[in-house]
């Protein structure tokens, strides 16, 4: 098994014993069948996003979280406005401290390119 597919094999863990509530997981287009299945005989839900360059962004969690994926990654992700990537951080369980600084590095930018 190659190493990209035991790093989902992990996370797929974490998420079943409720270690994370949302997993962001990218991967190459060659294993999609692999992982799709995987995720479908467990009864995980799951969303796909291309990325671009044979790779997909796969997230995959609790239902409601991927509600909300829905409703706002509707872009790649360097694309996200800095609140859509601080939710996006917390949403995945990083660390809250390093989002606050990430968005404010991020809207600072922001800012600064509108002066």
């Amino acid at each position: 098994m190659p190493a990209d597919m035991k790093v989902l094999m992990n996370h797929i863990y974490e998420f079943k014993k409720g270690v994370r509530q949302m997993v962001l997981y990218t991967f190459n287009k060659k294993y999609e069948d692999f992982v799709t299945g995987r995720l479908e005989r467990q009864a995980i839900p799951y969303v796909i996003h291309p990325v671009g360059n044979d790779r997909l962004n796969l997230f995959f969690g609790r239902k409601e979280c991927l509600d909300a994926i829905n409703l706002f990654i509707t872009k790649p992700l360097n694309q996200l406005t800095p609140e859509e990537d601080f939710i996006l951080g917390a949403m995945l369980g990083y660390d809250i401290r390093v989002q606050c600084e990430r968005y404010c590095e991020r809207k600072c930018r922001t800012c600064n390119r509108m002066q």
